[in-house]
């Protein structure tokens, strides 16, 4: 064990703030990807079971339509991803990217509860998810690390700001 400790030690893993680079990183692809997504009818129209079932969400179908929701988005997903990528050079930005982003996943997650036949019937329902609503628990993993980008940047503002 501790040889393997020592080799990680050496590998780079360890480095100061890799974390922080790799999930800003990983965030960014992530909303790009999905921001993506939602510019094709398949896509949203899949998803729309699961957006009018969301307690935050559920207006933008019947305000927007499908093709208007998808816009709205599509372009509020591709705000975030590039405002967390220009959290890279300016804080204060990244700060605007992650507290988009909580809000993008606390929203997605209100809608877990609620996703049409989302309990497993065969496994006897809840908490036996069904694929539906296991797709979106990922969005936990995903609010923890925009909390934790919202932190890191909030912090390195305000130390910034003492040492000017």
């Amino acid at each position: 064990m501790n040889a393997l400790l020592q080799l990680l030690a050496k590998s780079g893993l360890l480095k100061k703030d890799l974390d922080y680079y790799l999930l800003r990183a990983a965030m960014v692809v992530i909303f790009a990807w999905f921001g993506y997504d939602k510019w094709f009818q398949s896509e949203i129209t899949a998803l729309a079971p699961l957006i009018q079932q969301g307690p935050l969400i559920f207006w933008t179908i019947p305000m927007l339509g499908i093709h208007g929701t998808a816009i709205l988005l599509g372009t509020a997903e591709w705000t975030f991803g590039s405002l967390l990528l220009l959290g890279f050079w300016n804080k204060k930005l990244g700060i605007l990217g992650a507290l988009g982003s909580i809000a993008t996943f606390v929203s997605t997650l209100t809608i877990l509860p609620f996703v049409p036949d989302g309990w497993d019937a065969g496994a006897g329902g809840f908490p036996a998810m069904a694929m539906n609503a296991a797709f979106l628990l990922k969005d936990l993993v995903l609010l923890v690390v925009s909390i934790y980008l919202l932190r890191a940047d909030v912090l390195r503002s305000l130390n910034r700001q003492c040492e000017i």
